[in-house]
């Protein structure tokens, strides 16, 4: 479905919206988040401090692009997963490629989940952005699998798939973590337990 044109009032917003944005990742970036004020922010993107809590009510949603189209493309990865792929399976794929850079991917993505990944309160409020997606995963999930839509299975393996990655941050190898979780989810905890007792 098209949308119409945004009109100039509406493009001067998503202007200022986004020069907010761009000056306040690229602070973070050289400096650190910690160490950047949010009148820095405001002075680098030549606008006034109350501009900048209109389009960002908190300093951590600067970092973030709260597009409506994450959750359109989280349960797109389910319902539009391959022949013959697991829910599971696409799910971590969704992660590996949206929650964690590779070593030859985009720099400035790789840059992006250091930063979110090494400040405590961005962890954090990522983590909560993507949670708020676990009930509408969860229906989902039960409609892929043809099980009640308060099937708790569901919930469960939406809620565990959200909060894997984060829990990846801390290894040396994430995605290697979020593999590993993945494969949890997929197989269960006994035959995960006892693959690993074979090694």
């Amino acid at each position: 479905m098209s949308h119409p044109p945004m009109g100039r009032r509406e493009r001067k917003k998503a202007a200022t919206r986004q020069a907010i944005a761009d000056a306040a990742l690229r602070l973070f970036l050289e400096r650190g988040y910690d160490e950047v004020g949010i009148r820095e922010i405001a002075d680098a993107a030549d606008v006034s401090t109350t501009t900048l809590f209109k389009h960002f009510p908190v300093k951590e949603a600067l970092v973030f692009d709260e597009d409506s189209g994450q959750e359109a493309r989280l349960l797109a990865a389910v319902r539009e997963r391959p022949e013959g792929h697991s829910i599971p399976a696409a799910l971590r794929e969704h992660a590996l490629t949206t929650r964690v850079a590779t070593a030859d991917g985009d720099a400035r993505f790789a840059a992006f989940t250091d930063l979110v990944a090494s400040t405590p309160a961005l962890r954090d409020y990522a983590q909560n952005m993507w949670l708020r997606h676990t009930a509408a995963l969860a229906r989902a999930i039960a409609e892929e699998s043809g099980l009640a839509a308060d099937d708790p299975m569901c919930g469960a393996l939406a809620h565990f798939a959200l909060e894997a990655p984060r829990a990846a941050y801390a290894h040396d190898d994430p995605r290697e973590a979020i593999v590993r979780a993945f494969d949890l989810l997929e197989h269960g905890w006994s035959h995960q337990l006892s693959g690993t007792r074979r090694r």
